[in-house]
């Protein structure tokens, strides 16, 4: 049993941000019932490669535990089939522009007199209010004006994007935290409610201590690369084989640091042996690090280092991280069973539960797979859903 078990979620979000929070809430055991477009589908069915027996990579990340429909929502018919499932459901995702589900008369005011405990979680780029409500807001354009961009990369760089779409990873976990508060609230007292998550907000949010630097000091944040304004030795340094990053985070550490390397004398000296010496003679120590940590493999300085209490780790490829016995033995890697796909392995789930484990119950769908099966259990019979094929509503 999921800890969501009974719950029902209708998601009519695509691509990243919506996908990923219904996903989590299918994990936990939720039901979700994911609709899509009746000719596309969801728009990540078509980004790659790498496309396995068909299904993009893409879309496979963000979309098991769940059930697909097509519905075609700007028909009369296909927007009945939507008001009669969110009848039955508990909560929708939608990430349409600002605007958009009500001018289709589907939105929370008009969806709440069908369900009036109804949850409605709507994703934007910039929000239902404000100056910039009306425009589209992507991942890539969220770090840009977040401020995330202008403290990522070298000092000397250009400003750096995250490697992954952060901002829709951390709008969908809010989303997921909200959704679940809404929840609460709704055993609490029977009431429905609309939640206006944006991107902007989430990233920003998720600027913690740079936002408040600036916000207590003034003094604009700035691009430290791998390296850290306040401590050192706190970067990443070249071994034998590949990069290393050490993280020293006190006095005692570097003693203990210094040891390790071979070169106990480092921690006596006066110029290192406080962080505040080291900093100033940073360029110096840092050039000694460099060179006694260049004699050994990454593998082996992390032996040194782990039984040394050093906080470091080896900066992995994707290939050497899933390999990890760490991330092997955390279920970090799962196989699921798939219609036509072979070997289908996924990413697992970080959350770990000892009563209502996290289950993969449901591979990602097929575009339209449930299409029928959800519309029977609605009411529908034989006749009427061959007639939504044959008009294009599904």
């Amino acid at each position: 049993m999921g800890a969501l078990e009974g719950i029902k979620i209708i998601d009519v979000s695509r691509v990243l941000a919506g996908p990923f929070c219904s996903m989590i809430l299918g994990d936990l055991g939720a039901e979700v019932i994911k609709i899509e477009h009746y000719k596309t589908g969801d728009d990540t069915r078509g980004w790659g490669p790498p496309f396995v027996e068909g299904e993009s990579a893409y879309y496979l990340c963000a979309n098991r535990n769940k059930q697909s429909i097509t519905l075609n929502l700007k028909s009369k018919e296909g927007k009945e089939i939507f008001r009669r499932l969110v009848s039955t459901g508990d909560v929708v995702v939608q990430n349409f522009k600002a605007g958009t589900l009500e001018k289709m008369g589907l939105g929370y005011e008009q969806l709440k007199e069908i369900n009036p405990s109804l949850i409605l979680a709507s994703i934007t780029g910039f929000g239902t209010t404000g100056p910039y409500k009306d425009l589209p807001g992507y991942d890539y354009i969220i770090q840009a004006m977040s401020g995330l961009m202008s403290i990522t990369g070298e000092r000397e760089g250009p400003p750096v994007k995250v490697g992954v779409a952060i901002a829709d990873v951390l709008t969908g976990l809010y989303t997921c935290i909200a959704i679940l508060s809404a929840l609460h609230h709704r055993n609490c007292t029977g009431e429905g409610q609309e939640i206006d998550i944006s991107l902007l907000d989430c990233q920003v949010s998720s600027l913690i201590n740079v936002a408040s630097n600036y916000l207590c000091s003034g003094a604009i944040p700035e691009r430290m690369g791998n390296q850290h304004p306040n401590i050192v030795p706190y970067q990443v340094f070249p071994t034998k084989d590949g990069d290393l990053v050490v993280a020293v985070g006190n006095d005692e550490q570097f003693k203990r640091f210094a040891a390790a390397l071979g070169a106990p004398e480092l921690a006596e000296m006066d110029e290192f042996r406080h962080n505040h010496n080291r900093l100033k003679s940073k360029e110096k120590l840092v050039s000694f690090c460099t060179e006694l940590l260049s004699k050994k493999t990454k593998k082996e300085w992390k032996a040194i280092l782990d039984q040394a209490g050093i906080p470091n780790g080896p900066i992995n490829s994707i290939k050497e991280m899933f390999e990890d016995q760490q991330i092997q033995a955390r279920d970090m890697i799962v196989n699921m069973e798939h219609p036509i796909i072979r070997e289908l392995k996924m990413t697992g789930s970080p959350i770990k539960l000892s009563k209502t484990p996290v289950q993969m119950r449901l591979h990602p769908p097929l575009h339209g797979e449930h299409t029928e099966a959800v519309l029977e259990q609605l009411g529908y019979d034989s006749e009427e859903i061959s007639h939504f094929k044959e008009n294009n509503v599904i």
